[in-house]
Order: C-alpha cells, then sequence, then structure tokens
C-alpha cells in the first residue's frame, strides 16, 4: 500500500471514529439514550421520548460542538508552536496565553469584592469571567507582538512566553494568599476546564474565534512546511519570517485564547495530538498534518468528554483531568512503541 493510498483509509478511519465519537457523546451520560434515538432527534426527527429531545438539543449537543471546537483549535494551536519554535515540547500555551487568561480571571474572582455590588456581580457572571479572560489572554498577545517585533530570534520569543507565564503565575499565587474560601474555590473550579456550560450562543461566538484561527493556520501550511528546514532555509526561499511569525502567534492566540476563555484552561491536547498525528500518519507534511491532526483532536476531547460525564453516575468530572489522566499514558505507550521498532 503506498503512502497516498494509507493517507485517504487513514482519513476514513478518522472520519468514521469521529462521527462514532459523537453520537457516542450524545448518548451518554446521567440518562442514557440509545444512539438510534440520538440520530433521529440529530436528522430533524421527533425521539420516542420528549425530554430526550430537551436533552439531545439543549444540553448535549451544544457541548459536543464545543468539544469539537475545543479539541481542533487546541491541536492546531499545539501543531503551529511545535513547528515554529522546532520544539517537540511547545504547546498552545506557551507564549503564556493561558497565564494571562489566568490571570485576567483570578483579578475579578479573587479582587470583585472590593467594587460596588453591581459591578462586582457582573464581573461574577460568567460572561465577566470570560471578558476578563479574553482581556487577559489579549493583553499577553499585544506584549508578545511588541516583543516579537525587536527580537529577531524565535527561540528568544519562547523564552519571553515562559516569562510572561511565570510573571503571570506568581501574580496569581499572591491573589491566592489573601483570598477567602470561597473565592479559592470558584477559581479553583474554572480552572478545571468545563465545556458542558455554555448556552448556544456561546457555542456560536467560540466557534466562529476557531473558525477564524484555522483560517489563520491553512494559509500558514507553506511556511510551516519551510520552517522545518530552518529560518535560514525558509528566508533562502523567499519567505517573509516575520509576518508569518505574526500570523502563526496571532492565529494560536485566537484558537487558545478563546478556548481558554469559554472552557477554561485545558491540559495535554494540544502538546499531544501533533505527535500522534505524525506517528499516525507518519509524515511532516502540514498538508496532510493539519487535517489529521484537526481529526485526531476533535476525536479525543469527545473521548474525554464522554468519560467525564460518568454514565450512570450522578456527577461529571473536571475535564481537564481526564484529558491528562487518559491522554498522557497513551501518548507514552506510542513513543516507546516507535523506539522499540526502530
Amino acid at each position: 500500500m503506498n503512502t497516498s493510498t494509507r493517507h485517504t483509509v487513514l482519513f476514513g478511519v478518522l472520519g468514521l471514529a469521529l462521527v462514532l465519537a459523537l453520537l457516542t457523546n450524545i448518548s451518554l451520560g446521567q440518562v442514557a439514550i440509545p444512539m438510534k434515538e440520538v440520530f433521529k432527534s440529530l436528522t430533524g426527527n421527533p425521539t420516542t421520548k420528549t425530554t430526550w429531545d430537551y436533552i439531545i438539543l439543549n444540553y448535549r449537543l451544544p457541548k459536543a460542538i464545543t468539544a469539537l471546537w475545543v479539541g481542533m483549535g487546541l491541536s492546531i494551536s499545539g501543531l503551529l508552536m511545535q513547528t515554529l519554535f522546532r520544539n517537540p515540547l511547545a504547546g498552545p500555551y506557551v507564549l503564556g496565553l493561558s497565564s494571562g487568561s489566568s490571570l485576567g480571571v483570578a483579578f475579578v474572582v479573587m479582587g470583585a469584592g472590593v467594587a460596588p455590588v453591581f459591578v462586582s456581580q457582573f464581573l461574577l457572571s460568567s460572561y465577566g469571567i470570560i471578558m476578563a479572560s479574553c482581556l487577559g489572554s489579549l493583553l499577553v498577545l499585544l506584549l508578545i507582538i511588541l516583543v516579537s517585533h525587536r527580537l529577531r530570534d524565535t527561540l528568544s520569543i519562547l523564552i519571553v512566553g515562559l516569562m510572561f507565564s511565570s510573571f503571570a503565575g506568581a501574580i496569581v499565587n499572591v491573589l491566592t494568599y489573601f483570598s477567602s474560601a470561597e473565592q479559592l474555590q470558584k477559581y479553583t473550579f474554572w480552572s478545571m476546564g468545563s465545556i458542558g456550560n455554555l448556552s448556544w450562543q456561546n457555542t456560536t461566538v467560540l466557534g466562529g474565534c476557531i473558525l477564524i484561527g484555522l483560517l489563520l493556520s491553512l494559509i500558514s501550511i507553506k511556511p510551516l512546511d519551510a520552517l522545518l528546514l530552518g529560518e535560514n532555509y525558509a528566508k533562502s526561499m523567499g519567505l517573509n519570517l516575520k509576518k508569518t511569525r505574526y500570523i502563526i502567534i496571532i492565529a494560536t492566540s485566537i484558537l487558545a485564547g478563546s478556548i481558554t476563555a469559554f472552557a477554561g484552561p485545558i491540559a495535554f491536547v494540544g502538546l499531544a495530538v501533533p505527535h500522534l498525528a505524525k506517528l499516525l500518519f507518519q509524515t511532516s507534511a502540514h498538508k496532510t498534518l493539519f487535517w489529521a491532526t484537526l481529526l485526531i483532536g476533535a476525536i479525543i476531547m469527545l473521548a474525554c468528554d464522554t468519560v467525564s460525564q460518568m454514565p450512570g453516575m450522578d456527577f461529571t468530572l473536571p475535564i481537564n483531568a481526564i484529558t491528562s489522566i487518559v491522554g498522557a499514558p497513551v501518548v507514552i505507550w506510542l513513543l516507546v512503541k516507535k523506539k522499540s521498532i526502530r
């Protein structure tokens, strides 16, 4: 089987796995709904029980779509960062965007008490927390763009991003020290990540942000291939390195920043999925890796959300914990297997 045929088969399998993961995610939960009924509801036909229609269309479907957006966005942003910095340990939050969002949320959750009551109530609402997260991420993005304009070395930008992350984390620790137990609990719940509390309106806004980020990523495919050979080689091919760097940073910021704002910081997915795509497709061509990473990220996020729902139980586990518990051992196994084959 040649490479092209193999990739076609793999994409077909991933497509079927994505559909199955989506239907399974919507089917399972505290109330089990037969997959046949889920399919009927999604195709516009009434289910046997009207309550099933309500659960599917008003709760589980927007949650499943959010999982799709989150999985796709984090995976692609991780691929962009690993290629830009030529570092397999780089992830979507390596520029400090997550820390900026966390700092914005920490200021709101732990400092809203000093504001007037009506202001405090808005800031502590879901919209206030989303706004604070967006502003924190945007501030870090502006600082990164400002710094990248003055630095020619891409590695230096990576170091600056890590410093921003450490600085924001230190301020969050100081705020945590002076916060009450109730404030700490609220901030901790946000930091665990959640994709089940978004309305259709929020899901649509998040989807718009993700599509913009993915479009910017798509137009960066050829420059990303050139960057694999080194910055000097890319320049010799006529690549505008500064412009490419800006586009990649902005695309990552839109993807990772919007996801953190709406769903909280979610670990593992952006770091591990690009490696899984490379191991599965055995290629470094971004024309293939882009779509492979997109599909695998969506499948893994849906699977992790299905596990977090604890089918048949009355509680839901934090999605952040599940992505790491489920995913990290799989990646370690794949890397060890790859090494043993060599």
